[in-house]
């Protein structure tokens, strides 16, 4: 009996992942190396794997990260931009899974609705979804010893949309743009971005190219660095390093740095914003109202918008672009009337308010037939859940790359799974103290946190349930802390 063939018997699998996006994949490949001898299958809800960067396909869609710490360790990033397009995100995530063959333990279009642990087995029982070629749904169900949440943070059936007042009296179109219409004609349109998140500085430099004009309309301001789109230092250590040297130092570099400026940002806000704001005035010149770049809270509260080579400033310097900082009233017939009775025209309303968290990819969790509420339960390591036994959960840093804290993640995941078998265990179950006191998950201001905060585990107020938003600290609890650590219990 082939490899292949052995590895898809319906005995209980050695870890099932959910999702086949980023940190899916990077599970998957972890698996692959550290541990070959695990049977191990991916089920994805969608039809391809590249998860966010399957997802949205609304104009300019890019990282928001630096790409030499977005990418893995062990897959050097050769593209020449730092700050990547989402294709090439989702290129680089397919080139992964097919170098390593995990494409064939993928099973897409399965949706899973819920996970149950029975103790007496040991046992995960998965049921999902499966849509077949005609569009028809069944039910499969799948077991496994350990299960690797890798569904993201966010809900892909939609996106946080507020109500505004009047909206059927807009004649134009509205959009959200976690659902871009492929066919959407905006060239020539007068276009209004409601946000002013990461998503909202995407779209407003790419749709300003073809757009009449197009209005960022804000409430509240962000946080808006210009960053290299090339990495100069990193070209560099390319034309004279091997390449997985070069992406190894190019790496360790934006991780150090990152770490530092997120220090100064946190001990010295003040400093830190004056300098945000100097260099975001440089680039939109004296004729800009700086109340547009000038938030009420403090650096890193909120995730910082990254634009590529200062696009969405020289875009407003050109005119193509301008930013409004004010509430919306009432949309018109042709636009949209403010609050301090400016109208803004527009034939296009884009509505980038932001996502809408979920917990664990929405899936239904139960413990010997008891529901598992997450907020009722504690982070440990910010990767698995006190009392539930043998799950692994995936969820990034808030300040830096996404995969950095999924790497570290899949790496333990490994590491886990080989001291259980060389203690003989089935069962690896952190188990809270009650002397622990505890906090929220994220400490974090954005709305998307703040309207999902009770979804989310809790942290706690010591190691090792204590959420870091630190790499480097990380590496060392997690990549080299003892795993039998007195609070994670075997059976």
């Amino acid at each position: 009996m082939s490899t292949a063939q052995q590895q898809f018997q319906p005995a209980p699998l050695d870890v099932l992942i959910i999702g086949a996006g980023l940190s899916g994949i990077g599970a998957a490949r972890a698996l692959t190396d550290q541990c070959p001898d695990k049977r191990y299958l991916i089920l994805e809800r969608r039809a391809a794997m590249g998860g966010t960067w399957d997802l949205f396909q609304y104009p300019g869609i890019r990282s928001d990260s630096d790409m030499y710490t977005l990418s893995y360790s062990y897959k050097p990033w050769t593209h020449r931009k730092a700050i990547a397009d989402g294709a090439d995100i989702k290129r680089y995530i397919e080139d992964i899974a097919e170098e390593s063959g995990i494409t064939s333990h993928i099973r897409f279009q399965r949706k899973v609705v819920s996970a149950s642990w029975s103790s007496e087995q040991a046992l995960w029982t998965v049921t999902a979804l499966a849509t077949d070629a005609q569009g028809q749904e069944h039910e499969e169900v799948t077991q496994a010893r350990m299960l690797s949440v890798c569904a993201g943070y966010y809900s892909y059936d939609e996106g946080y949309r507020p109500d505004f007042p009047n909206e059927a009296e807009f004649k134009g179109q509205i959009i959200h743009p976690q659902f871009w219409p492929a066919d959407l004609d905006y060239a020539g349109k007068r276009v209004v971005v409601i946000g002013s998140g990461a998503t909202a500085v995407t779209l407003v430099p790419a749709l300003a190219q073809m757009a009449a004009h197009v209005t960022m309309l804000q409430r509240s301001p962000s946080y808006v660095v210009s960053r290299p789109l090339e990495d100069g230092f990193a070209r560099t250590l390319q034309k004279w390093l091997p390449m997985p040297a070069a992406h190894s130092l190019a790496r360790w570099r934006n991780v150090l740095l990152g770490s530092f400026f997120f220090r100064i940002a946190r001990n010295k806000p003040e400093l830190f914003t004056q300098r945000l704001l100097h260099m975001v005035k440089t680039q939109v010149g004296p004729e800009v109202d700086m109340k547009h770049f000038t938030p009420a809270y403090k650096p890193w509260d909120q995730r910082l918008c990254a634009v590529p080579d200062g696009d969405l400033f020289h875009d407003i310097r050109a005119g193509r672009a301008s930013v409004v900082t004010d509430t919306i009233e009432t949309f018109t017939a042709d636009g949209i009337r403010l609050a301090s009775g400016e109208e803004l025209p527009a034939d296009i309303i884009i509505t980038a308010t932001g996502l809408k968290l979920n917990a664990l990819g929405d899936v239904n969790i139960s413990v010997d037939g008891q529901p598992v509420a997450f907020g009722e339960h504690m982070a440990y390591k910010g990767m698995m859940l006190s009392d539930i036994p043998n799950l692994i959960l995936t969820f990034g840093y808030t300040n830096a790359s996404w995969t950095l804290k999924a790497e570290l993640t899949s790496n333990y995941t490994c590491r886990l799974l080989r001291y259980m078998d060389r203690k003989g265990y089935k069962v690896a179950v952190p188990r809270r103290d009650a002397d622990v006191q505890d906090a929220p998950f994220l400490n974090f201001t954005s709305g998307y946190v703040q309207r999902g905060e009770g979804m989310l585990p809790k942290q706690g107020d010591r190691k090792p349930w204590q959420v870091h938003q630190n790499y480097l600290q990380d590496k060392l609890t997690i990549q080299y802390g003892r795993v039998d650590d007195g609070v994670m219990q075997f059976q």
